[in-house]
Order: C-alpha cells, then sequence, then structure tokens
C-alpha cells in the first residue's frame, strides 16, 4: 500500500511543487487498464530519471461541465479516483479545478503556464486518444511535436485490448449496467467499488433474518438491479457478503438501494462508512409471490455468494493512502 502520496491543486503555493516531476494525465475514471498502461509508462520514466511520478486529473469531470443536465454515471467520485491513483506507485496527484477559465484555456497556454510554468514537467505520459485545451484541441501528436522545444519527454500510450474489444470507461459502465461484472473486473484490473455511509433502512431483513447495511448510491449510477457477492471493506478489515441493489419489488418499489447482507458478522454498522466491492452477479432482482419464497430465494443467493467469494479469496481493489 502506498504512503506519501501528495495532492496538488489549484491552491497549493508553487513552492510547495515538486518540479522535474513525470506526470501521467488524464480523466482516470475507473483507474483502469488503459489508464494504468498510462500510469506505468509515467513511473519508468519518473524511475529511468530519478524523478518523482504524479497524476494530472481534473474535477469535475469535464464531462459533466459541459453537459451539466446530463446525468453522468462515474466509475470512481473523486476521492476513490485518488485513493485507487494511491495504489498505483505513483507519488501523488494533481487535481485541476475543471471549470469555465479552464475550458476555455487553448491547448498551448496549457501546455506552457499549467505543465511547464507551474508544475515544471520533465516528462509525460497519456494516452493516444486523450485530447485538452479549448476545442479540444491538445492532442497526442501535439505533445509530441512541443517535446524538443520545450525539452520534455512525452510517451503515449496505445489502446488497450481484451479480447480484442478496446477497454475504456465507457465500456465498463455499458458491462455495470448489464450486471456483466467479471467484464468490468477485467478492464479494471480489479472489482469495481463503492463507498458509502451506511445509513438506516426499514429493518426488513431484521425481520427475515438477513439483517443489512444500507448505503444510498449515487443517483446517477446504472448498475444493474440485481443481487451481487460483494466483499465489504471496514477499514483494514475484510468482510464477505451478498447484496440487493435495486427497489425491492416485492415490498415498495422505492428509490434504488444498496442493501449488504454480511456472513458470520455481528455488530452495528450505522453510520460506518464501508467500501463495497463487486465481485459476482448472482441474478436479477425479482419480485416474490410471498416472504417464505423470498427467504428460500436469499439462502440460495447467499449459497452462491460464499461460493463466488470462494473462488476469489482476494479480490478486492488496491487501495492507497492519501497524505
Amino acid at each position: 500500500m502506498t504512503t506519501g502520496f501528495t495532492v496538488i491543486r489549484d491552491t497549493t503555493p508553487a513552492n510547495a511543487i515538486p518540479r522535474g516531476a513525470v506526470v501521467a494525465m488524464g480523466n482516470f475514471d475507473g483507474v483502469h487498464l488503459g489508464h494504468r498502461a498510462v500510469i506505468e509508462a509515467a513511473l519508468q520514466m519518473g524511475r529511468a530519471h530519478g524523478k518523482p511520478a504524479f497524476a494530472v486529473t481534473f474535477e469535475p469531470h469535464p464531462r459533466s461541465f459541459f453537459s451539466p443536465n446530463s446525468p453522468q454515471f462515474r466509475l470512481t467520485d473523486e476521492a476513490n479516483k485518488l485513493r485507487l491513483l494511491a495504489g498505483t506507485g505513483l507519488d501523488g496527484a494533481v487535481v485541476m479545478t475543471f471549470d469555465k477559465t479552464r475550458a476555455g484555456t487553448s491547448a498551448q497556454d496549457f501546455i506552457h503556464h499549467d505543465l511547464i510554468g507551474r508544475l515544471g514537467i520533465s516528462g509525460i505520459a497519456v494516452g493516444y486518444d486523450f485530447h485538452f485545451g479549448k476545442g479540444r484541441v491538445g492532442s497526442p501528436s501535439l505533445l509530441v511535436s512541443e517535446a524538443p522545444r520545450l525539452g520534455i519527454e512525452v510517451d503515449v500510450q496505445a489502446h488497450v485490448d481484451i479480447e480484442e474489444r478496446p477497454v475504456s470507461s465507457s465500456a465498463i459502465r455499458m458491462a455495470l449496467a448489464e450486471g456483466q461484472i467479471a467484464d468490468a473486473t477485467a478492464m479494471l484490473g480489479g472489482p469495481w467499488f463503492i463507498t458509502g455511509e451506511v445509513i438506516h433502512g426499514e429493518k426488513r431483513g431484521r425481520d427475515l433474518g438477513f439483517p443489512t447495511a444500507n448505503i444510498r448510491l449515487d443517483k446517477n449510477c446504472s448498475l444493474k438491479h440485481g443481487i451481487y457477492a460483494v466483499r465489504v471493506g471496514r477499514g483494514a478489515e475484510r468482510l464477505n457478503g451478498v447484496a440487493s441493489f435495486g427497489r425491492r419489488p416485492t415490498f415498495d418499489n422505492g428509490a434504488p438501494l444498496l442493501e449488504v447482507f454480511l456472513f458470520d458478522f455481528e455488530g452495528d454498522l450505522y453510520d460506518a462508512v464501508l467500501d463495497v466491492a463487486f465481485i459476482g452477479f448472482i441474478r436479477d432482482e425479482l419480485k416474490f409471490d410471498s416472504i417464505d419464497a423470498l427467504v428460500r430465494q436469499m439462502d440460495d443467493d447467499s449459497a452462491k455468494a460464499r461460493a463466488a467469494l470462494a473462488a476469489a479469496p482476494d479480490a478486492f481493489p488496491r487501495l492507497g493512502v492519501i497524505s
């Protein structure tokens, strides 16, 4: 687990920014295998020259800025993106605020003012399809052409494919929306996860013999409604369980809620903040004609979840510590 991961923001004083660092630049939503190839290129460049390696990323996601009224299913919020980046071996991240000013900054000004002037980078790694600057004029080819004059090294990473399909954040969102957890895990390089605070629910699960920790996911989350095998992190502790995400059609058909039943656990989790990693998809959400039928199905779901978790005993996101 990485320690000493430093986050630099627009408000960070210039004298607190290490000069000469190598950077991996991207939006890094999900920190998937394609992103990790860019990050590894930056790490190798940094090691070769004895320089620290940082990620350069943008918050909020530029898509949210340009289309504020369109639902945006983010694979990782800012905090979890940084935790994943911290787990890659990077020395830190530069989080640039994406606002009207930055959206209007030309690619040349971004390179000269932000990357060279403020950060003082010595090298940069980007993906083949990453664009930046006003009108998305900035491109990998622009960086390559500018590199000799700027005295920086540029590495452009090609796309990463799995079974001849390009890895992308969009493809992972689609896989999650279809309940294709194995596909999403393969593209991410580890299980997709969410972090949330346990809230009070209707306590129906307790009455049925399946007490649940309830977590409200982001309203734009398009994870398929259904039953999942999950591994839960509470600090350094790992707990196995089965979870339902959906509207509870047998009862109230209400707002989507994640309900996690932890195996072999006793205790109070209210107000606890949990990481929930999705290890396997078990079945679609169903409406049952009776409580007895529901309980029988929950017993079967639990058995299948235990089997899926036993088959992946170490599956959990590699998360680092933020300084």
